[in-house]
């Protein structure tokens, strides 16, 4: 299990979900104002700093919490690892999804202020249909695949950079521009802006997020039988994942 302290663990993941979503809000309002009249090179502008932002966050909190920032990435940590005690306990679930929507709220309002917006602006952008949903679902079942193939390859330190293109390029082919995220899907309505969503949306984007999820740890059970090993991977510090490799690798 993951040495550092829970509360450290907890900062880490409000921190890095607060600033996930201060980078998704922040250069979508960047984007807008410098690029009014064209939409697709404002969500161009929005997904390449996504990305970026992404990875880095990934690269500086991960050591601590593993760098989760999704109730839904440690939903499925929590589900495979449950027998094996290899993931996330429920306490610990329950600690990481609470601490994740805080940082989404707050980094939506830390975004709204830099830019000189009202701090809390909740959002009248409807986005709602079944083609959204279904973009959401792909979006979420395709993120889980890749960060438990990953961690169970012992590849998880390329994560940072395939997590972060995962997510730019999900911007582009799903017609949900890739929440895939419940957390940051809360924190985006708290601001009017280019990325936000209206409260009226989110029942069926987590809902959508949710089924993602269902279907990510069904394919990923019947992809890799053996996935229940990696779901400590995804939870401890990268460091400690590597030395354990290296001296499985010596045996």
């Amino acid at each position: 299990m993951n040495p550092v302290a829970t509360w450290r663990r907890l900062l880490a993941e409000l921190l890095g979900t607060a600033l996930l979503v201060t980078a998704v809000v922040g250069s979508g309002i960047m984007a807008a104002t410098l690029s009014p009249d064209d939409v697709g090179l404002q969500l161009l502008q929005n997904s390449i700093a996504t990305a970026f932002a992404l990875g880095a966050l990934i690269l500086t909190f991960g050591p601590v919490s593993g760098a989760h920032f999704n109730p839904v990435v440690s939903a499925a940590d929590w589900f495979l690892g449950r027998r094996t005690g290899t993931g996330l306990s429920l306490r610990d679930l329950a600690g990481y999804t609470v601490a994740q929507t805080i940082g989404a709220i707050a980094g939506s309002v830390l975004a709204n202020l830099m830019f000189d917006l009202a701090a809390v602006d909740i959002s009248a952008k409807t986005r709602t249909g079944t083609h959204l949903w279904l973009g959401e679902v792909v979006a979420t079942t395709g993120l889980l695949l890749l960060i438990f193939a990953l961690a169970r390859s012992g590849r998880a330190a390329v994560a940072p950079a395939a997590v972060g293109a995962y997510i730019g390029a999900a911007y582009w082919f799903t017609s949900s521009t890739s929440f895939a995220n419940p957390a940051v899907s809360i924190g985006r309505a708290f601001t009017d802006t280019f990325a936000g969503i209206s409260p009226g949306s989110l029942p069926g984007f987590i809902a959508a997020q949710l089924i993602g999820l269902a279907l990510g740890v069904g394919l990923l059970l019947a992809l890799y039988p053996d996935v229940a090993a990696a779901a400590e991977k995804v939870v401890i510090p990268a460091e400690r994942a590597a030395r354990r490799q290296r001296a499985a690798s010596r045996r």
